[in-house]
């Protein structure tokens, strides 16, 4: 059973498959090699890869919390090395994203901690092309992509069942919601029914969600379009 509030499982479950689809582009773009992160200038280097970033928040690993980067004393609400979305979340009433540090010892799911299920659905909030996680003795570091040369992901008709799939896996309060909310990203108008979703695709033919009774995905098909 999930220990965030309802408020913050739908947001996961709205930016679910979406934050896959980017994590999945992200971890291709980076090299593989060390990384560094300098919060003077909000750049993230990682091999010849240099980014524009700001700190989300910081999970530790000895009592499995997450601690907000507007809410680390090194910086605070207002400093521009951070993300602040605690004035949305009030907005949106979502208690998690207005605590300065969040409980995460009740987590045992397939992400590797907590702390990845908080930046994947935080940075799907704030429109960041994904969360960088920077381990440290310790702990790990996240860092919202701010910069415009991140690799942003187009709708990809082999991938889609696999990205709703695997943000389903990390966020499964509301599998219609993470279904509408990918076709909606892609610019893809849709139409529901009792059973299913169904999207029109770019190049002609649609794309069809199927749910169970429970309004759990159950399959994705594609009917493309004769030219």
């Amino acid at each position: 059973m999930s220990g965030f509030s309802p408020a913050f499982d739908r947001l996961g479950a709205a930016y679910a498959a979406i934050s896959a689809q980017q994590q999945e582009s992200l971890g291709d773009f980076l090299p593989a090699a060390d990384w560094s992160a300098d919060l003077t200038t909000g750049t993230y280097t990682q091999g010849d890869v240099t980014l524009k970033v700001a700190l989300l928040g910081s999970f530790a690993e000895e009592n499995r919390s997450w601690l907000w980067g507007w809410a680390n004393p090194q910086f605070g609400p207002e400093h521009p090395a951070v993300v602040n979305p605690s004035a949305a979340g009030a907005r949106l009433a979502i208690p998690e994203l207005t605590s300065p540090e969040l409980d995460l010892a009740w987590y045992d799911g397939p992400a590797r901690s907590g702390g990845d299920i908080v930046a994947m659905a935080t940075t799907g909030l704030i429109g960041s092309a994904g969360a960088i996680p920077g381990t440290y003795e310790g702990g790990v570091a996240y860092f919202a992509i701010q910069d415009s040369s991140a690799p942003i992901p187009g709708w990809d008709s082999l991938t889609a069942p696999r990205m709703i799939t695997s943000g389903l896996t990390l966020f499964p309060a509301d599998h219609r919601l993470t279904v509408s909310r990918y076709f909606s990203h892609h610019h893809l108008p849709y139409t529901e029914t009792e059973t299913s979703i169904i999207a029109t695709l770019p190049e002609g033919g649609a794309c069809t969600a199927e749910f169970d009774d429970d309004d759990r995905f159950i399959s994705m098909s594609m009917e493309l379009s004769a030219r």
